[in-house]
């Protein structure tokens, strides 16, 4: 018998509703559907709640086939919530340009300043660049929230936003003349990049 057919005959027999069985079990009720329906395998820590819960050891529940399944799904969940820790991280990480000297102030004054002193370029160049330094700095806390609460969804929501608000970045930084900045926004995009696509390839590769 697989996993999904032990599962939905444990909880019938336990006289349960699927959302009465997420709730035992700490997960959502679309968790418990899509293993009853064999669309996917549970963490090892979900394993462990439904053996507790149902008094049957982890062997009972699944089989050893289905156990590679189970690290292979386990494997993915964790490469996915890291990528997106870690890509929201660097979208924090841009913060620095309020503080650092990485701005131009204007060929009457050869000195780099932060983007929070910068007074050598039009008033609203300025408000852009805070804008959009503001918003991908907004957009990686919530994608770091949502990584450690475990929203895979809202997750890649997040980190798509983010990413395109870092290709925003690069380009206004570049058009308006500001390499030092435009260098540091490619180098955090390039960074999420290689991050992603060594995710992608080790997911492909299983």
């Amino acid at each position: 018998m697989e996993f999904n057919e032990k599962l939905q005959e444990l909880r019938k027999a336990r006289s349960l509703t699927q959302e009465e069985l997420a709730k035992a079990v700490f997960v959502s009720r679309t968790a418990v559907s899509k293993w009853e329906s064999g669309r996917g395998y549970p963490s090892i820590d979900s394993l462990k709640e439904l053996s507790r819960f149902f008094h049957v050891s982890i062997d009972e529940l699944i089989g050893p086939n289905e156990i590679v399944a189970v690290a292979e799904d386990d494997k993915k969940r964790f490469v996915g919530k890291y990528s997106s820790l870690i890509c929201g991280t660097l979208d924090v990480l841009l913060a620095l340009l309020l503080f650092v000297p990485a701005f131009g102030n204007g060929s009457d004054d050869p000195s780099a300043v932060s983007l929070l002193v910068l007074s050598g370029t039009s008033p609203w160049v300025k408000g852009v660049f805070e804008a959009i330094v503001a918003t991908t700095v907004l957009c990686g806390f919530f994608e770091v929230i949502a990584s450690k609460l475990g929203k895979p969804n809202w997750s890649s929501v997040l980190q798509a936003t983010g990413i395109a608000l870092s290709v925003a970045c690069v380009g206004a930084f570049i058009a308006a003349r500001q390499p030092y900045a435009g260098i540091f926004c490619f180098a955090l995009l390039l960074a999420k990049a290689l991050l992603l696509f060594e995710g992608a390839r080790s997911a492909s590769s299983e």
